[in-house]
């Protein structure tokens, strides 16, 4: 890492080095990574981004006892399946979050009329900007960071992920070194709810234009835009 990217700062106080707080939270628990931005992020400059899947479960759970007035932030792109949809709003109620929805359009019929039908089979770039990405900058453009649920086992293009992540923003990742069977056994353990799609092959899910089951064999993520040049749709990499 390059000593600019090394040392950050956020709104509430002076720069510290990023690679020294790396090297610390580097194999800590997940909670103690949530303690720790709690701790180091301004109250209101900081909220967990989820997109309501496993990872985001576990991390809710964990900050109900932490942070329970922490915003969750959504991105609708207005093209989730129904299911990813009910089963927010389930969370939502049972715990009462501060859920922040962000959409590219008051709804799909006016999305479609301002950017065409079925978008993503004919600019599937263009579709990821307006749908994901604009929403996404919207809702984080007054924040210091955020916390994701993304972990290194997920996908090969993740396995270099750290702790907290540097960038124009700063990325918290409390679950990095889990796996995946720790992730489920945390869930079912604590009989946390989740999206019942996962019972039906989906272990990544986003929009449902562009997700499908996968393989016993495949990265957990090898159902997202499957068969495009693509593995992330954008909101990690602002």
């Amino acid at each position: 890492m390059s000593t600019a990217a090394a040392h950050a700062r956020l709104e509430s106080e002076d720069p510290f080095d990023l690679d020294e707080v790396n090297r610390k939270l580097e194999g800590a628990r997940a909670e103690d990574i949530l303690r720790w931005s709690v701790d180091h992020f301004a109250q209101g400059r900081f909220a967990q981004v989820s997109a309501f899947g496993p990872g985001s479960a576990v991390l809710i759970h964990m900050l109900v006892d932490i942070a329970p007035e922490l915003p969750v932030i959504f991105v609708d792109t207005l093209h989730h399946f129904p299911e990813t949809l009910q089963h927010m709003e389930r969370v939502r109620e049972r715990y009462n979050l501060n859920l922040l929805v962000y959409r590219p359009a008051a709804s799909r019929e006016e999305f479609e009329a301002r950017y065409g039908e079925r978008l993503w089979e004919h600019d599937l770039a263009r579709y990821q900007q307006v749908a994901k990405v604009e929403p996404f900058l919207e809702a984080t453009r007054n924040l210091d960071g955020w916390i994701t649920g993304r972990r290194r086992d997920q996908a090969k293009t993740r396995t270099m992920l750290l702790p907290v992540e540097a960038g124009e923003k700063l990325r918290v990742n409390p679950l990095v070194h889990w796996s995946r069977g720790e992730i489920w056994r945390y869930i079912l353990e604590n009989q946390l709810p989740y999206n019942p799609l996962h019972d039906k092959g989906y272990t990544s899910i986003g929009d449902e234009p562009l997700t499908t089951p996968v393989a016993s064999d495949e990265d957990e993520r090898a159902g997202r835009w499957r068969g495009a040049a693509i593995t992330e749709c954008g909101i990690h990499l602002v």
